[in-house]
């Protein structure tokens, strides 16, 4: 059986799994379209966050971290790029995480929350894309 490709000649999953992966995938860039656009107001609560977890209150910077996110999560929402956009999710929970872990913030509700949204991240794109499948196979 050969895998179902798009008009582009990309591979893309079908059936259950591609629709969970879909929805997984749907509900992280709906979380992080938010999340940046918090960061792009900027919000009071960020502002009070970012002074808790020892950044600086500039809504220049702040600005900046929700456009990236913002970029990133719509990379991410598109076939073509959603390796990319992954990648850079990836990396930018990273810093999260980071930055949890330096001001000795909670085990699992703060500082793992990242890891948790990066599981989400992958694990959406795994259901939804044949080719990394193909590279990360989890079944025989």
């Amino acid at each position: 059986m050969q895998p179902c490709t798009t008009a582009t000649g990309r591979s893309s999953a079908t059936g259950g799994a591609a629709w969970t992966g879909r929805i997984l995938s749907g509900i992280v860039v709906l979380f992080l379209l938010l999340d940046g656009g918090m960061k792009l107001v900027p919000l009071q609560v960020v502002t009070d966050t970012a002074r808790q977890l020892g950044w600086p209150a500039d809504p220049a910077t702040w600005r900046a971290l929700g456009a990236v996110l913002i970029g990133s999560a719509l990379l991410y929402a598109y076939p073509r790029t959603a390796m990319l956009g992954a990648i850079l999710i990836t990396a930018y929970l990273g810093g999260a995480v980071a930055t949890h872990v330096r001001v000795g913030s909670p085990l699992f509700s703060h500082t793992l929350f990242g890891v948790f949204v990066g599981v989400l991240v992958w694990g959406g794109l795994l259901l939804r894309d044949k080719r990394l499948r193909a590279l990360v196979p989890l079944t025989d």
